[in-house]
């Protein structure tokens, strides 16, 4: 009898022992499942808050990572660009390893009115965007940058505006010698997605042909990833200053087709700043254009004159001189000239079927 008690006893201990570890492992699991429930939880918002960032753009609060006193090298080097980051600034240019952001005017040759705080503003806007989603595009293969490699310094910058909205390219000047986008497409970009516009800042490269090439590439692209980037290319502006207003304005006359592209329709409007160009082809789409009277490489009147040619041809095409400006203004933020941005927006608009 004592025999057999105890080893009933030990059975009953086996099966509580038994009992107890599988409670615990059951406990385990839904701990586990729990945790992992949380986790994937967690990783939808984080998708949903990707994908509707553009509803919460308003609400999106800007870390300021950068200042005046930041090193050009250091925003070119910050991890969140990748490898994109030397296109922010003038690839063409020799960049001192201690310039600071307040100091660019010495790598934008024949600008003026270069604003530090916008250029400050940009560089963080394009780094906490950067954090959220893809903010550069490339519009060459691998493979055609291999077969030509001056075409990895070339894409184009997405600054977003609202879910299908209308679309603007920006192209910088730079006299054909280097792209001076982070004064010359980068703020007029930015305050055209703050109006609602998907806009785009394009790095080309170099030289009259091979820039327009470039342009014609990133309308086509642009075209046929209209539905990736929730965008809409109907009735879309060229916009350019200085040596970027011809490309606007021989991409807008003579169309993609003229530079082996696949053929698209053209521009609604086209928006010009401070060019010398003075041949008018018979074919432009609405044009507006503004320029200083000081400007030294573009004259004011000529500048005229073509825009009122485009007139005489039947053609819809406005003009805003401001006295005392010279050349490369961009904005104009501070000067005469400032607000001349939104007087060209009303004219693209104006032209908008």
């Amino acid at each position: 009898m004592g025999t057999g008690l105890r080893i009933t006893e030990l059975m009953i201990l086996v099966m509580c022992v038994f009992t107890l570890c599988a409670c615990q492992s059951r406990q385990t699991d839904t701990q586990n499942k729990e945790n992992t429930t949380v986790t994937d939880s967690q990783k939808l918002g984080q998708e949903e808050s990707r994908d509707n960032g553009d509803s919460m753009r308003s609400d999106k609060e800007v870390v300021s990572s950068f200042n005046k006193d930041t090193k050009v090298m250091d925003v070119i080097n910050d991890l969140a660009f990748d490898d994109y980051g030397r296109l922010i600034f003038p690839v063409d240019m020799n960049i001192d390893d201690n310039l600071k952001l307040e100091n660019i005017s010495s790598i934008l040759p024949w600008y003026s009115e270069i604003n530090t705080d916008k250029t400050v503003e940009i560089v963080n806007y394009l780094k906490n965007e950067a954090q959220s989603r893809q903010i550069f595009y490339d519009i060459y293969s691998d493979e055609e940058k291999a077969a030509d490699p001056d075409k990895k310094n070339t894409g184009i910058f997405f600054f977003k505006g609202n879910d299908n909205a209308k679309s603007a390219i920006v192209n910088a000047g730079g006299g054909f010698v280097y792209v001076a986008g982070i004064h010359d497409s980068f703020p007029h970009a930015l305050e055209l997605s703050k109006k609602g516009y998907n806009a785009f800042a394009l790095i080309y490269r170099p030289g009259a042909q091979t820039a327009c090439e470039d342009l014609a590439r990133a309308i086509v692209f642009l075209y046929e990833h209209a539905y990736e980037l929730k965008i809409d290319m109907t009735d879309y502006s060229l916009w350019g200053g200085s040596a970027g207003a011809r490309m606007a304005a021989w991409l807008g006359s003579y169309g993609t087709a003229a530079f082996d592209e696949k053929q698209y329709l053209k521009p609604a409007a086209v928006i010009m700043q401070y060019t010398g160009l003075s041949q008018v082809q018979g074919n432009e789409p609405p044009t507006y254009a503004c320029v200083g009277t000081s400007d030294g490489i573009a004259s004011y009147r000529s500048m005229e004159r073509y825009i009122n040619q485009i007139k005489r041809n039947g053609t819809n095409a406005d003009i805003e001189v401001f006295k005392g400006l010279s050349h490369g203004f961009g904005l104009g933020l501070g000067t005469v000239a400032e607000g001349w941005i939104d007087n060209a927006v009303n004219f693209w608009e104006s032209n908008i079927n």
